[in-house]
């Protein structure tokens, strides 16, 4: 059995919030990374694109999603999948903190520049 604990190894902080990886290629996994999702108050992911799809579960609080230009809101007890390939930001609505779900692999890249791929140091 191999359980994964949060640690600040491997969490990354950024401006919008913080990530803390959990079952990623690096910790035994081999096809689902997971990660948890801090986001304060009215604070948003940058405009990006991830080639995998994603699912957001957020565990408190809601999360107003934008997918190629499609609204809508998230909360607590539901979940949204975000297809690979799609232009995504997410806003935190109050402070939120999500479970994130994604196959292996992937990378993500900005709107214009698809060609630069981002590896997601949460997800490796």
């Amino acid at each position: 059995m191999n359980v994964v604990s949060e640690s600040e190894q491997r969490t990354t902080r950024t401006p919008s919030g913080a990530m803390f990886g959990l079952a990623a290629p690096s910790q035994g996994s081999t096809e689902i990374s997971t990660w948890r999702v801090e986001l304060g108050a009215d604070s948003a992911t940058p405009v990006h694109i991830i080639d995998r799809e994603q699912v957001w579960m957020p565990l408190s609080g809601a999360f107003k999603v934008t997918i190629d230009g499609e609204d809508g809101e998230v909360k607590a007890g539901e979940a949204v999948a975000i297809p690979g390939g799609a232009v995504r930001q997410l806003t935190a609505v109050g402070d939120t903190q999500a479970l994130v779900a994604m196959a292996v692999g992937g990378q993500a890249s900005m709107p214009g520049n698809e060609d630069k791929k981002i590896p997601l140091p949460w997800a490796e």
